[in-house]
């Protein structure tokens, strides 16, 4: 099985690839095939590949859109959601900036089956030079009769607007996306009921993710069959990863799932940077859990590693080498959470707050073993007790090191280990 696989990223060796280069090379053929042979078309062939959303939930993208489209309504929207906001996650960008027209096609795809005439794209204000981009992009794709009025003499209307983000990580949460676009502050809804039933502007509402998306009409030329023969039977076809940190090889790949870990760090990656030795890894973002180096043998694949507390999340793989200590590493994702959370609700907001008194005072080296002890139940409390997935998740590192890093936690204070 090859290392890396190029079927969503085919077109990544193009650069500044125009409308008419996209075209040639036989892009638009899958919304060609999708409006001559239906909606159940795409229904079946999401199907076979298995596609998973990719923005962390890993919901079905064809059970997804085939309630979406059942709905009925005046009026429906997608959101394609490219509020790519997690530390060490950059997949999202670089299909922003290198294959704008296959996001395009996976929108009007979507909007297609979905029964929608308008979709936007939720950009980050960060990314605001890909915000340009991707209005030129537009335009272009408008001018070759693709967007607009009866797209292909197929009778379909359907218009993309680029929507600009605050910048706000919880936005990357669908609701609190939705919240932000009605001109509200980001944060995340009561639910039910849910975005598909009641989103933007209370009207049915499909978002996915920029890789779901850009995912859609390379599958559709590929074949859904063919697609999903890579990967597991729950994990099926390729992943873009984001692969950073102590590494010496670090970019965005297309890797198969069931790969392994190790196979990603050692062969794709090249290894670790200054050949020292892997502490651990840290996966879907700041969100997700510390990998300690015995268990890099473990497949990338969502039932793998969801047994074990860990998670694929927005397909980040950030690399630690032996240099770095535990409580450094947790007081960065602690500072970031801190500076992220809306606030809402008590576990997240005022758990946060406590725990970032705590690891500072461990970090300065005035803690005590009952702050060890508090930390423990803080951060289980906003695991279970949070409005929404950033309270869910902003503990899952700490919890991770206790449960992995005990000992050099509680080498940090004097007395008898509260975690053992």
């Amino acid at each position: 099985m090859n290392r890396t696989q190029s079927i969503i990223t085919k077109y990544f060796n193009k650069d500044n690839l125009t409308v008419e280069e996209y075209i040639r090379l036989g892009g638009f053929e899958g919304l060609k095939s999708v409006l001559q042979n239906g909606k159940d078309y795409v229904i079946s062939e999401l199907k076979e590949a298995g596609l998973r959303g990719r923005g962390g939930a890993g919901y079905p993208t064809w059970k997804k859109w085939d309630i979406g489209r059942n709905r009925v309504a005046d009026e429906k929207f997608i959101i394609c959601n490219a509020d790519e906001g997690e530390p060490g996650t950059f997949k999202d960008r670089e299909l922003l900036d290198r294959v704008p027209y296959q996001i395009i096609e996976g929108m009007i795809i979507s909007g297609y089956v979905f029964g929608a005439k308008l979709g936007f794209i939720y950009i980050r204000e960060e990314y605001a030079h890909l915000q340009i981009k991707f209005n030129e992009a537009i335009k272009s794709v408008k001018e070759k009769g693709l967007l607009g009025k009866d797209i292909l003499n197929k009778g379909f209307d359907f218009t993309i607007k680029v929507f600009s983000g605050a910048g706000a990580y919880v936005c990357g949460e669908n609701s609190s996306l939705v919240e932000s676009m009605e001109g509200r502050a980001g944060r995340p809804r009561i639910k039910p009921p849910r975005i598909g039933e009641k989103g933007y502007l209370n009207k049915p509402t499909l978002v996915n993710n920029v890789e779901t998306l850009a995912a859609v009409p390379a599958i559709l030329n590929y074949g859904g069959k063919e697609y999903g023969r890579f990967g597991t039977e729950k994990s099926k076809g390729t992943k873009l990863i984001s692969l950073c940190g102590n590494i010496k090889n670090p970019g965005t790949f297309e890797v198969p799932f069931g790969i392994t870990l190790r196979e990603i760090i050692y062969d794709i990656g090249g290894g670790i940077e200054g050949d020292k030795e892997l502490k651990f890894l840290q996966l879907g973002g700041a969100s997700g859990a510390l990998m300690p180096k015995q268990l890099i043998d473990m497949k990338y694949a969502y039932e793998d590693l969801s047994g074990k507390g860990f998670q694929i999340g927005s397909g980040a793989i950030v690399v630690a080498d032996e240099s770095n200590s535990i409580m450094g590493f947790l007081e960065v994702v602690k500072d970031f959470f801190f500076h992220e959370s809306c606030g809402k609700c008590t576990p997240c907001r005022e758990g946060l707050r406590q725990l970032s008194k705590i690891l500072t005072r461990i970090s300065e080296g005035n803690a005590t073993v009952e702050d060890l002890k508090n930390v423990e139940k803080i951060a289980k409390t906003m695991k279970y007790a949070s409005f929404c997935g950033l309270g869910q998740t902003a503990p899952s590192a700490i919890l991770s090191a206790i449960k992995y890093f005990s000992s050099e936690l509680c080498s940090t204070v004097e007395g008898i280990c509260p975690y053992y």
